[in-house]
């Protein structure tokens, strides 16, 4: 097999692009003698626009989804390798939560408050933008339209840049291990919004793998993980990473108790 790999969740900026597919080229060394072994090869690629085709590729040797097509488009089709623990404000042993953000425009100091603002979110397909704000809304909805507004922008950057800079939209919840890297490395970005809240928590972004990875590479995948951290400490601090967590796909059924409570208290989509 020639095998492919690409981390595309958290590349805020080019030089973190570049520590992600450092990272990639750790492991792609320490599985250097089990690919040779079996007369296989890997290729730290370009993921692409379109990530759940990129997902479900067989020669998928490692990438990084969000939760919410794991249990969904994904699930019973990827194996999930570890998850990473964050050293960021809202990470737990590998669990993350949103932070809900205004524009330095908007004077509402509660997402209650925000009832008749214009929302943005991501992508449909969303834990942190969408999943997570829907759930935090639904009890304030009541089983009605809340905001006045909802824009699909494509990217938590492209929701950070409605709110701060174009003023095109007013609120929205930004995944916390991505506003920690664009405080770090845009702030001018950050310096647009204010902070009135938080979602709840779930496990994190998942590393994956195709389900035709024989389990010997992935239990060796999960430990090239763990070695690139302890390994290389600056690059584990520019990455925020303090290590991997092994948790079972079933940890991410909460994503899915969260979708059916909000469903539940009649608020099934953004609006």
């Amino acid at each position: 097999m020639n095998w492919v790999a690409a981390l595309p969740m958290y590349n805020v900026t080019p030089a973190l692009a570049a520590d992600w597919r450092a990272l990639l080229a750790h492991v792609h060394t320490e599985l250097a003698d089990w690919l040779a072994a079996h007369g296989e090869t890997l290729e730290i690629v370009d993921a692409g626009a379109a990530l759940e085709p990129f997902w479900l590729r067989d020669d998928l040797l490692l990438s990084q989804t969000c939760g919410y097509p794991l249990v969904h488009a994904l699930d019973g089709r990827v194996r999930v390798i570890a998850t990473p623990d964050f050293a960021v404000d809202g990470c737990t042993n590998g669990t993350y939560r949103s932070v809900l953000v205004t524009g330095a425009h908007v004077d509402a100091p509660s997402l209650e408050a925000c009832r008749g603002v214009r929302a943005a979110y991501n992508d449909d397909d969303s834990n942190s933008g969408m999943n997570l704000l829907r759930d935090a809304v639904a009890p304030l909805a009541r089983g009605s339209r809340f905001f006045a507004s909802v824009h699909k922008t494509g990217g938590h950057l492209a929701s950070l840049r409605a709110l701060a800079i174009e003023q095109s939209a007013d609120v929205a919840a930004i995944d916390c291990v991505t506003f920690a890297f664009v405080r770090e490395h845009l702030p001018e970005l950050a310096a647009g919004v204010r902070e009135i809240g938080v979602t709840k928590s779930t496990p994190g972004l998942p590393f994956i793998a195709s389900n035709a990875l024989p389990a010997d590479a992935a239990a060796l995948l999960a430990d090239a993980l763990d070695d690139a951290v302890s390994a290389n400490p600056s690059l584990a601090t520019r990455l925020k990473l303090k290590g991997f967590v092994r948790h079972p796909t079933a940890d991410y059924a909460s994503i899915l108790e969260i979708e059916r409570a909000a469903i539940g208290l009649g608020y099934p989509r953004l609006a």
